[in-house]
């Protein structure tokens, strides 16, 4: 049983050091324990730091993409890396490494396919009053869509067996954490969180660079992918609550119809039948969408199947571009 820590990394050389230090040498049920550097494209010597400290792979994109892009970058490198078992953790050592026995348990029991750390977000000292509120509506909102309790959406500490980590695909620029939830919710995997400690903060986030923006890309980041695994959810609602409107103001323009009273409320009859076609037409829509949401689990089982013959096909086929291997 191999596992694999993965560290998406962008200009960490400072912290690098000490998050590598309390990583654990060997656990209960793990054969074999590697560390995976993701160099994001740093401007300093994160990749130089790692080599140094022994690391036994580094993968260096030569521009910065993003954490979403440097996640799935360091997942496929993993998986081609022979891993049975994938943690990922922050580079800036908020996570402890000490905490990742606890994480990859419910894996090694059969339990779960992936376990997210949960912070306890309502509690952490470091979180302003503000920041708490909206971690914790965050996580209401997307236990809404994954259809899974969620206490912890934005945890980044996260184990996955191999078979979730190759059915896991992040479409987003922004974050895989949103979006790799209501993904494993959609595909019926197993999610498990379990309580985990954190370290005091080193930096401020590089993440959420101001409330507003963090409030606005995570509503459209949840919106656009809830739409997509949940459309005919989302289009029938919002035909229906369309449809409802334009029968409520029908009834109101019929009632004073029947009083002799309709010549004044025309308007309101007008309203009635934008309401409702337009509310048909969404609902349509919705039924366009779910057809397509078909054809789309046709394809990523497609994808699914070609990835794991790729990944666990002969041993010799050629590392990604840019991979260094130490072992």
């Amino acid at each position: 049983m191999k596992l694999i820590v993965q560290i998406p990394c962008y200009n960490e050389e400072a912290m690098l050091p000490q998050t590598l230090r309390d990583l654990p040498r060997d656990l209960p049920g793990i054969d074999r324990i590697e560390v995976l550097v993701v160099d994001d494209g740093s401007t300093d010597r994160t990749a130089e730091v790692a080599r140094e400290a022994g690391v036994h792979h580094i993968v260096r994109l030569k521009e910065h993409q993003g954490l979403a892009t440097a996640f799935m970058t360091g997942l496929e490198a993993a998986l081609r890396a022979g891993a049975d078992i994938i943690v990922n953790t922050d580079a800036d050592n908020q996570y402890r490494g000490e905490d990742i026995a606890r994480l990859i348990q419910p894996i090694l029991e059969g339990r779960a396919d992936i376990v997210v750390g949960d912070r306890g977000v309502a509690a952490l000292e470091h979180f302003s009053p503000i920041k708490r509120l909206l971690q914790k509506w965050g996580s209401w909102v997307v236990t809404r869509a994954a259809g899974i309790p969620i206490p912890d959406a934005t945890s980044g500490f996260r184990a996955m067996s191999r078979e979730a980590a190759l059915r896991l695909t992040v479409l987003g620029e922004y974050t895989y954490t949103l979006e790799t939830l209501i993904q494993a919710g959609a595909r019926r995997l197993t999610v498990v969180y379990v309580p985990i400690r954190t370290n005091p903060q080193t930096r401020p986030s590089r993440l959420i660079r101001s409330i507003p923006s963090f409030i606005a890309l995570s509503a459209v980041t949840i919106l656009r992918f809830y739409t997509m695994y949940r459309p005919l959810r989302v289009f029938m609602t919002m035909g229906g609550v369309m449809i409802a409107g334009g029968v409520a103001l029908g009834a109101r323009f019929l009632y004073f119809f029947l009083q002799g009273r309709g010549s004044g409320h025309v308007q309101s009859l007008i309203l009635a039948a934008i309401l409702t076609i337009v509310g048909f037409q969404v609902c349509l829509i919705g039924l366009v969408a779910d057809l397509i949401q078909m054809n789309r689990k046709m394809l990523e089982e497609i994808l699914y199947r070609l990835r794991k013959q790729d990944l666990e096909g002969p041993s010799t086929s050629p590392s990604p571009p840019g991979t260094e291997s130490r072992r």
